[in-house]
């Protein structure tokens, strides 16, 4: 596999001081935002974030990404980690179907319903850089913040020991409520 990376830079944010690292696999780039102190940790806490750009930038209400996000970046300024942002939109279907899903989503399909209706998986999400990325770190031991159990899965198929599993919980609003009822029922999400 042929991963380009970038050396490390200073990230200054709202949510505190961080260090950040690029890494590019194809044509697709992901983001490290590290804690000052990450390379100190033996068992960092880490959030495998995957990239919302309707959540995560623009503030969507049907969804929980930037509710989780910035829990995640403040809880690693606060206590040291890192963020994988994780660059696959829409559980890797790209943001033009995510637009298309979200056309469905108003019709009364739910998000796996809607995914499936266009041609793809319930969640066609690919990590296979992120493994990668773990290798760079020499991860062994992480306390991973999520609630997803696919993301719990391959972390331990990696032979990485989970130490701890933070929950990602937010907010539920009347915007979110369905998604947010169809990750749990559907997709096993620990809420």
């Amino acid at each position: 596999m042929n991963i380009e990376k970038s050396n490390i830079a200073n990230l200054p944010t709202k949510h505190g001081k961080f260090k950040i690292k690029a890494y590019k696999q194809d044509n697709q780039e992901h983001l490290l935002i590290m804690s000052e102190n990450f390379e100190s940790l033996k068992a960092p806490y880490v959030r495998i974030h995957s990239e919302c750009l309707t959540g995560d930038t623009f503030g969507s209400l049907k969804c929980d990404c930037q509710n989780q996000l910035n829990l995640a970046l403040e809880f690693i300024a606060k206590e040291g980690g890192l963020v994988i942002y994780h660059r696959q939109e829409g559980r890797n279907i790209g943001l033009l179907n995510k637009v298309n899903a979200y056309c469905l989503q108003e019709q009364g399909r739910n998000t796996i319903e809607a995914n499936v209706e266009l041609g793809f998986g319930e969640d066609d999400r690919e990590y296979s850089v992120v493994e990668e990325i773990f290798k760079d770190l020499g991860l062994e031991n992480i306390k991973l913040i999520t609630n997803n159990p696919a993301k719990i899965s391959f972390v331990e198929k990696l032979g990485l020991n989970i130490v701890e599993r933070i929950p990602a919980i937010t907010a539920t609003n009347k915007h979110n409520k369905d998604y947010l009822s169809t990750k749990k029922e559907k997709m096993g999400h620990l809420l």
